[in-house]
């Protein structure tokens, strides 16, 4: 039986493994071939190991860009399963389309489905009867530049429409997502932080860490930090300090300067 070397893109380390567990216990004849987190680092692998893959498990935003971007800077031919937060409609085009879809968090039936679907397909090169991969990428392109506008909360026995340049920021904490507004008023919102940040536009919010998502207008300053860490103070101040990371830093800083 042929065994199907598979690349999974993914910048969140516990959503990679998460993938990766279903993958070995789907039955199929499979090898992880390579793990890789960002644009740059997917960039540089794929032109240096052409054709040392079959099949692509691939989150559309990483830490440093949208995965769109890999397509425009390597040659990639190879068939793409994208795995991530993102509306319906969005499932629906690439379904269409003949690229599988799968949406977080991972359900094992979807994920077999999709690796019988790419076990169906004549050569693993082409995609029979879908279209070229750039027409397809342009057409994602246009999706997600399309963000939220604003988000309907629940409040005692009322729905509240927040303007989403008024949130401040997002938090989770035991799998709740806060809202704090610029005015100061939190709110419990029924998502998760990997859908928010497909819904979010990114020149306004970026995740800055697993517990936060900061609106670029709440935000004080930054200070050194320990170990090449930042610690960010922002408006509404929050009761845990904002931490980001050594590696997140960079992107923060370049969010902060663009």
């Amino acid at each position: 039986m042929t065994v199907i070397r598979i690349i999974v893109v993914e910048d969140e380390a516990a959503t990679a493994r998460s993938l990766i567990h279903i993958l070995n216990e789907s039955g199929e004849n499979l090898t992880i071939v390579k793990t890789l987190s960002s644009v740059s680092g997917a960039v540089t692998w794929f032109n240096d190991n052409l054709g040392s893959y079959d099949l692509i498990f691939m989150d559309i935003r990483l830490a440093d860009g949208l995965s769109f971007d890999i397509f425009k800077q390597t040659a990639i031919s190879r068939p793409v399963i994208f795995v991530t937060a993102f509306n319906d409609y969005a499932i629906s085009a690439f379904k269409n389309n003949g690229i599988d879809y799968i949406l977080k968090p991972f359900d094992p039936d979807e994920i077999r489905n999709a690796l019988d679907k790419y076990k169906n397909w004549t050569g693993a090169a082409e995609r029979p009867g879908g279209p070229a991969l750039a027409d397809l990428l342009a057409q994602l392109g246009n999706l997600t530049r399309s963000y939220k506008k604003s988000f309907l909360v629940h409040y005692r026995d009322k729905l509240i429409p927040l303007e989403t340049a008024k949130i401040a920021w997002f938090y989770t904490a035991n799998e709740v997502v806060h809202l704090r507004t610029t005015d100061d008023k939190q709110y419990v919102l029924e998502s998760t932080m990997e859908q928010l940040e497909q819904q979010l536009d990114p020149v306004l919010f970026l995740r800055v860490s697993r517990q936060f998502i900061l609106n670029r207008n709440a935000v004080i300053e930054a200070e050194f930090y320990f170990n090449g860490r930042l610690l960010v103070k922002i408006k509404p101040q929050p009761h845990e300090h904002v931490i980001i990371s050594k590696a997140k830093s960079a992107e923060f800083k370049k969010w902060m300067n663009s």
